[in-house]
């Protein structure tokens, strides 16, 4: 079992920026894809952004695409994602979480291990 805590969330306004980070401890974190998905009140949790074992794979939401960057850090156990030009309707819980293998999907039901979110609030 791997453990996730995800920080870096707060209130921003439109345009602003914002770096989340997820912190792993647990099993091994290299052999894992990871992903960013959000939740926004009264709506069902979506897809934002995944990453293959190795951080040579990428995949983004369209909403976000040019917008949001994910990265890993194998060393640090940490994955990242870097908000920018953020909009009001980016505001939402972020949750990261593992898959249970090496590659990265875009839905919730491969991802078994899940952090328990960071808000991230942008204002117009």
């Amino acid at each position: 079992q791997v453990q996730l805590v995800e920080s870096g969330g707060g209130s921003v306004q439109a345009e602003g920026s914002l770096r989340l980070s997820c912190a792993a401890s647990g099993r091994t974190f290299t052999n894992y894809a990871m992903a960013w998905f959000r939740q926004a009140a009264g709506k069902e949790r979506e897809f934002v952004a995944s990453i293959n074992w190795n951080g040579g794979s990428t995949d983004y939401a369209d909403s976000v695409k040019g917008r949001f960057t994910i990265s890993r850090d194998n060393a640090k156990n940490t994955m990242y994602l870097q908000m920018n030009s953020l909009k009001p309707e980016d505001t939402a819980v972020y949750f990261c979480a593992t898959a249970g293998g090496p590659l990265q999907s875009i839905l919730a039901v491969d991802y078994n291990n899940w952090g328990q979110g960071t808000q991230v609030t942008v204002s117009s």
